[in-house]
């Protein structure tokens, strides 16, 4: 068994240190017995999708997210290819508001965005920097991060968290947040959110897994600490609600 993820242009699209979700990705995978090829696409490079089980895009600044764009775009055709034949794409942060129509930057100025969902984001002046509990529409705990924003995206049918107990949705405080349909998965929240919610990584797993055709084993894999770690995060935040 062999999987090949993705990690589109790590160079610019890192900002919080999003190579650690592959990481941490990888050796749940290894554990399963799943060999797995990471490969990284810089800003210099043209992507090739084609063998790609898993696209990855983290957070930057908004200055690099638009200069990634203006490359991305013209692949836009070649990731819809990829979906088709069941990759996954899983993007965080401000990445997730490449997936949609159009970016509407601080300025005014409106930047066409690849168009696999249809949403679009308007930058504003106002950060919201903060802790996050949101709700998953796709798996039962809860999922803890930060978000650290200044736009809203407006248009989400299929959001990836129903609500937020605590932090800023797509639109509106405590809303709906992120994107889920089909094979796309994506949330504003930055950062390794894949080290702070193993539930999402053992989604990815499934959703991996079931794309190749294997049986999902009866037991998916724990890391040391990492429920620990998950557990007193969320009850930290939680401590906030009352």
């Amino acid at each position: 068994m062999e999987l090949t993820l993705l990690h589109l242009y790590p160079d610019a699209m890192s900002l919080y240190g999003e190579y650690a979700n592959l990481s941490v990705l990888r050796r749940h995978l290894e554990a399963l017995g799943v060999a797995v090829r990471l490969e990284k696409v810089t800003c210099e490079d043209v992507p090739d999708f084609t063998r790609a089980d898993l696209v990855y895009m983290g957070a930057g600044t908004e200055g690099a997210q638009k200069a990634v764009l203006l490359g991305l775009t013209r692949q836009a055709a070649a990731l819809r290819a990829a979906l088709d034949r069941g990759c996954l794409v899983l993007f965080t942060g401000n990445a997730m508001e490449t997936l949609g129509r159009s970016i509407t930057d601080a300025r005014g100025q409106t930047w066409g965005a690849l168009g696999l969902a249809d949403f679009t984001t308007v930058e504003t002046d106002k950060r919201s920097p903060g802790d996050v509990i949101a709700l998953s529409t796709l798996w039962e705990a809860p999922a803890v991060g930060f978000m650290n924003k200044c736009s809203t995206t407006s248009g989400v049918t299929t959001p990836l968290f129903a609500s937020l107990p605590l932090g800023f949705g797509n639109e509106a405080e405590h809303g709906s947040e992120g994107y889920a349909d089909g094979s796309i998965l994506a949330t504003h929240l930055t950062g390794p959110v894949l080290v702070k919610n193993p539930a999402f990584t053992d989604l990815i797993i499934r959703r991996l897994f079931f794309a190749k055709g294997w049986p999902l084993p009866q037991q998916l894999p724990v890391l040391p600490h990492e429920g620990e770690a998950y557990a007193v995060t969320l009850r930290e935040l939680q401590a906030r609600l009352k």
